[in-house]
């Protein structure tokens, strides 16, 4: 078993470094073209592995861009968004007037459809059941 270990390393190496190379942004990559290093790591896959994860391989800007001990920060897209209280978001505090012009509006329906419905109560309560206007028509 222990005869075949160099073997798969230098296939993991080969496969690991012809994905990273092919999913790698052209404009990012160092010192030869994409096409020279895939030939470069077929060709001779254990040094050419090698020389993409040394020479080819894209630096990752991420890394140098939060340096996180000195941030504070975990590395986290919701710890580095700006804070903001609700109260100071001109887009949210338009929403509310919004919603409350609008539960303004609901509530006077509102209002007009139970005044309605008390005239409606009160005609049909009357003595003579509330038919008096319609024999006449």
């Amino acid at each position: 078993m222990l005869r075949y270990l160099p073997f798969v390393v230098e296939i993991g190496l080969l496969v690991y470094c012809l994905i990273d190379c092919i999913q790698s942004d052209e404009g990012r990559i160092r010192n030869l073209s994409r096409t020279g290093w895939l030939i470069l790591i077929v060709i001779l896959p254990v040094a050419g592995g090698v020389a993409w994860l040394v020479a080819g391989r894209p630096k990752d800007d991420r890394r140098r861009q939060v340096p996180w001990p000195s941030t504070g920060t975990a590395g986290f897209p919701e710890y580095e968004r700006p804070r903001r209280a609700p109260d100071d978001d001109p887009e949210f505090l338009d929403r509310l007037r919004r919603d409350r012009e609008s539960d303004t509006k609901h509530e006077q329906m509102l209002r007009d459809w139970e005044a309605q419905l008390r005239d409606r109560e009160q005609r049909l309560s009357e003595p003579d059941g509330g038919t008096s206007g319609s024999s006449n028509a």
